[in-house]
């Protein structure tokens, strides 16, 4: 009796491989090589110009004719854009935010800012949860009450009371 061939089955991925193979090269029609700049944009300038900022563009010299190929790069411009007066406090702390910046990505790649003024796209507020029915809530726990692992079982109570409170608010 043959024995049937096994089928290659694909490995489950990161999802945070799938986004950075879709978002990258995007990004790099603005210049960025790689997305950590915009996604940590707030980490990197603090939470006060975070709010107020964002990076736009990387902005990279020419390189001359008869440069070896094989030189370092010129250091880019990082455009940003700022609201209103926040612009003379992003100037006055440029030299930090371009060694943070350097320092996220491991090399000199930013040698100095741009500052465009504008408005910032913030993302939309997140809506606080519905209050959980605190008879739901039991009834939730009653029914987890038999999963060993105590993350998963503290979970699944959670989403049985939000389930079952929305049930009977009629949402």
């Amino acid at each position: 009796m043959a024995v049937p061939p096994q089928r290659h089955r694909p490995r489950p991925r990161a999802l945070a491989d799938l986004v950075n193979a879709a978002i990258n090269p995007v990004i790099a029609k603005q210049g960025f090589g790689e997305s950590d700049v915009i996604l940590h944009w707030r980490d990197i300038v603090g939470p006060r110009l975070g709010d107020v900022s964002e990076p736009i563009r990387m902005q990279w010299p020419v390189r001359p004719p008869g440069r070896s190929p094989d030189a370092a790069p010129e250091p880019a411009t990082l455009v940003v854009r700022i609201e209103g007066a926040f612009a003379i406090e992003l100037q006055h702390v440029a030299p930090l935010v371009i060694e943070r910046v350097n320092a996220r990505l491991g090399w000199r790649c930013v040698g100095r800012i741009a500052v465009r003024q504008g408005p910032v796209r913030r993302a939309a507020p997140r809506r606080k949860p519905a209050p959980v029915d605190p008879e739901a809530a039991r009834v939730a726990q009653e029914a987890a009450r038999d999963i060993a692992d105590d993350g998963l079982r503290d979970a699944l109570a959670r989403l049985g009371a939000a389930a079952l409170s929305a049930n009977r608010r009629g949402t």
